[in-house]
């Protein structure tokens, strides 16, 4: 099959849903509570205009493309090249005037992720990447930046910072595998959503464990860390695309040993 390059028209998606996104951050914003069960799920005017806006230049440039979005949904799923959408992963961040967020765009071939792209437009940085290689756009102070992105070498779980958004994800059995992991860890941090796969892919976190993750929140990010040299699975060493209970790591050893202790 022969490859596109998406490149250009992701960075198109990217600066367009920032610029229906971006007037809402630090504001005083209105959430509804799409959960469950007593949990909070927030989603906001911000989350709904960022998708509306790729939608519309989806459709308009590959109207034969499928889309499966947080907000509104699924649209021909089947199709060879479906875009997967999140437009605010982190909302809770958001809410908090904390630039813990970002946007994901990521692109299925065939059912496999090809193409991701993380924006935070907030700060103005740019995590894509296609598999085979991922690269950072940002600043530093009046500096541009644009590097590539490689995970660091990490050969025990005693030398690893492990970061997951919450503890409150797992459950029961989840809970108990998961603290097995963080025991054995140097350093664990939360609350950073879709930044942390970032932080991985540009080598300053060494492994995210996750659980209850939809399409939409990781599918644009194994693209970035698989092209940076990580590896992305579920529990199960599987492929992570539909979701669920994710590991990604920057070195496969500490990949292998979290999932051993994950498993027992």
């Amino acid at each position: 099959m022969a490859v596109v390059d998406f490149s250009q028209f992701v960075n198109e998606l990217a600066t367009v849903s920032g610029q229906a996104i971006l007037p809402f951050f630090r504001t005083a914003l209105i959430a509804d509570d799409k959960g469950k069960a007593g949990v909070f799920d927030p989603v906001t005017e911000a989350d709904r205009a960022g998708e509306a806006a790729m939608r519309h230049l989806i459709k308009r440039h590959f109207p034969t493309h499928g889309i499966v979005g947080e907000e509104f949904g699924s649209e021909d799923a089947e199709r060879e090249y479906v875009w997967v959408l999140d437009p605010i992963d982190g909302t809770k961040a958001f809410m908090a005037g904390l630039p813990l967020w970002g946007t994901l765009i990521g692109l299925l071939r065939d059912g496999a992720p090809v193409y991701g792209l993380m924006h935070q437009p907030f700060t103005g940085e740019r995590f894509s990447g296609d598999g085979a290689g991922s690269v950072y756009k940002g600043r530093q102070g009046e500096r541009a930046v644009d590097r590539k992105l490689k995970t660091r070498r990490c050969a025990a779980l005693a030398d690893a910072v492990i970061s997951t958004t919450s503890p409150r994800m797992f459950v029961g059995e989840l809970l108990a595998a998961y603290e097995r992991v963080e025991g054995e860890t140097r350093i664990a941090r939360y609350g950073c959503d879709c930044y942390a796969y970032c932080m991985l892919a540009a080598g300053h976190i060494d492994l995210v464990i996750e659980a209850g993750l939809k399409p939409y929140d990781i599918v644009a990010l194994i693209p970035i860390i698989e092209g940076a040299g990580g590896i992305v699975t579920d529990w199960k060493g599987e492929s992570a695309a539909n979701g669920g209970s994710v590991c990604a790591a920057g070195d496969r050893r500490v990949h292998d040993a979290a999932l051993e202790l994950l498993n027992r």
